[in-house]
């Protein structure tokens, strides 16, 4: 079986060297209290454009590090990178005392692949990873740009012509010929490239035909959100939490605000399912009886095999909410940025209510692809957030709740 050359190029990396003693560091961005750079040495590019390297952050004054309770000043990542798609994920951190005395390392179990955004010291660095060393890596570059430009515009031009065709077949049969093919004319006008989106020509009516891969969104059958109701009322496995007071990132999503952290799992009907990032929707796409909340977060989970467990908790205007309070502390200043803070951890539990009976059904992701076989658990208890936390989502982001889809017969559990 051959090995994916993204993971040849992570095992390359992770194997190399240590960097104290090898690496070829530079300055790639200064800002007050620290500086940021990239190991030159460190740098291997793949022909399709994926990159790997070693960074780091190099702080004026040491902090400590709340797991050891030792102070460190170097912080060490090995980073993947998408030159084309401009997206970047850490695989390991490592922590330094000073200069070549290690205090600890991580491996990053769930890497997630973020955007990059332009002026960051991330941008910085993945522009240093990406940028060709000889004419020859320019000339690679500029035709995998092309390449990419070219087979999206074919995957739009395959689904447009699936729609007119398909559309068509529709005017052959009703008598509504004429307002059907204006309808397949107006879908097959959208702008090239256009990004998934929550309203305008990237919206959830179109989401189908923007990739060939979202296709699911339109045609799945177990979507993403429904309205709980009828529930059949059981006694279900009481759900194994394994949340723990761990470290995290706060990123700003572009369409939503996330908190990717670093630790915690959930144990259900023997199977384990990693916690990976947290993202906040408004108002809410959980409904229960008809009824909406004015926001719910989500906590995305993944099991070793790839199957895929979110759990829905609802918020509503009330006290604050201490997690959420968190997450905003820590905002980035700028939009796609993120805020990892160094000597702070999040608790997870924080976020769910005391009483964690739930509904249950088999759904999909919300969001494109709208990837189906995705375990729901829906938290009974609504949380509080506080007038002033829901006015800065207001202001941050537009609604971005994607509306109920059909159930097509699903069964819904709910705990007795």
């Amino acid at each position: 079986m051959g090995v994916h050359p993204r993971a040849a190029l992570a095992a390359l990396i992770m194997a190399a060297a240590p960097t104290m003693v090898c690496a070829a560091w530079q300055i790639v961005a200064s800002e007050p209290g620290k500086r940021v750079e990239v190991d030159r040495a460190s740098i291997v590019v793949d022909p399709g454009g994926e990159a790997m390297a070693k960074g780091r952050v190099v702080l004026d004054k040491p902090i400590v590090d709340p797991k050891t309770s030792v102070a460190y000043r170097i912080i060490e990542a090995v980073n993947r990178y998408d030159c084309v798609e401009r997206t970047s994920a850490t695989l390991k951190r490592s922590y330094y005392k000073e200069e070549g005395e290690l205090l600890r390392e991580e491996e990053v179990r769930n890497p997630l692949d973020m955007p990059v955004r332009s002026g960051t010291p991330d941008d910085k660095l993945l522009r240093e990873v990406c940028r060709p060393q000889n004419a020859a890596q320019a000339v690679a570059a500029a035709n995998r740009t092309a390449g990419k430009v070219g087979e999206a515009a074919g995957e739009l031009r395959k689904a447009n012509a699936a729609l007119i065709e398909q559309e068509v077949g529709k005017g052959m049969k009703h008598a509504s010929r004429r307002g059907t093919l204006a309808a397949g004319a107006k879908n097959s006008s959208l702008p090239l490239n256009t990004a998934w989106a929550y309203a305008g020509d990237g919206g959830p009516d179109n989401w189908s035909q923007l990739k060939a891969e979202y296709a699911t969104c339109a045609s799945g059958r177990r979507q993403s959100p429904i309205d709980l109701k009828d529930g059949i009322a059981v006694d279900l496995e009481p759900i194994q939490y394994a949340y723990r007071p761990a470290p995290f990132r706060v990123v700003d999503g572009g369409r939503n605000l996330q908190v990717a952290v670093y630790g915690g799992s959930l144990t259900l009907l023997g199977k384990n399912y990693e916690l990976t990032r947290i993202q906040f929707h408004r108002p809410s796409e959980i409904s229960i009886a008809g009824k909406t909340f004015d926001m719910d977060a989500q906590l995305m989970h993944k099991a070793a095999d790839g199957k895929l467990l979110i759990v829905a908790v609802a918020l509503e205007k009330g006290s604050e909410n201490p997690f959420v309070q968190i997450a905003l502390n820590n905002l980035p200043l700028e939009p796609g940025g993120d805020v990892q803070p160094p000597a702070q951890n999040i608790d997870m539990n924080r976020l769910l209510p005391e009483n964690r009976r739930y509904y249950t059904f088999m759904g999909s992701l919300t969001a494109p692809p709208c990837t189906e076989d995705v375990i729901w658990i829906v938290i009974k208890q609504p949380q509080s957030l506080s007038p002033e936390q829901l006015v800065i989502f207001q202001r941050l982001y537009p609604p971005n709740a994607r509306s109920l889809q059909p159930t097509f017969g699903r069964i819904v559990k709910e705990s007795r």
